[in-house]
């Protein structure tokens, strides 16, 4: 069974341990080390965790499994989303799944929270951003019927990679 929490900032070192291990798991081979590294540090520091924990526009979500987290989710709403999109979309920034629960329903079970998310808020699209190369997430993306909706630059380190912006309408 699955069961979907909320994150607070007592799950901080949780966060960042998943965060790396998931993130390294899924990018590691197609890319630098060198890139990937700088990308870990920027991004999963504890400061910049804590700060994102902090904001209200932003939650967190921890999917277990016999007790054991297994992946989890980031969305965001308003400002805090990573592009600007306005008041009336909500962000799906992350969705990572550790290995082991890759393929047990955890995905569906994250992203379900998310769209669950964007309803209670009463949003009328979902979007996210999803590299170009990773065609498993593309491909759950698709299934789940968001479109490719434009694209915009992701950093790697230093490496300018592009990722495809997917949206999905949840109302009119």
């Amino acid at each position: 069974m699955i069961t979907i929490k909320a994150c607070t900032i007592e799950d901080v070192d949780a966060l960042r341990d998943i965060s790396i291990e998931t993130f390294t798991d899924t990018f590691e081979a197609e890319n630098d080390p060198e890139h990937l590294a700088a990308y870990l540090e920027r991004a999963y520091n504890m400061p910049q965790l804590e700060c994102e924990l902090s904001n209200p526009d932003s939650q967190f979500f921890f999917a277990y499994v016999d007790g054991r987290v297994a992946g989890y989710l980031k969305v965001n709403a308003k400002d805090a989303q990573t592009e600007v999109m306005g008041d009336e979309v909500f962000e799906l920034e992350r969705i990572y799944v550790r290995r082991a629960f890759q393929g047990s329903g955890v995905g569906k079970a994250l992203y379900d929270r998310a769209v669950s998310c964007a309803r209670e808020l009463d949003k009328r699209e979902i979007w996210l951003g999803v590299w170009e190369h990773n065609h498993k997430a593309l491909a759950f993306y698709k299934k789940h019927g968001f479109v490719q909706t434009g694209a915009h630059t992701f950093y790697m380190g230093d490496d300018a990679q592009a990722d495809l912006i997917m949206a999905k309408r949840l109302r009119p």
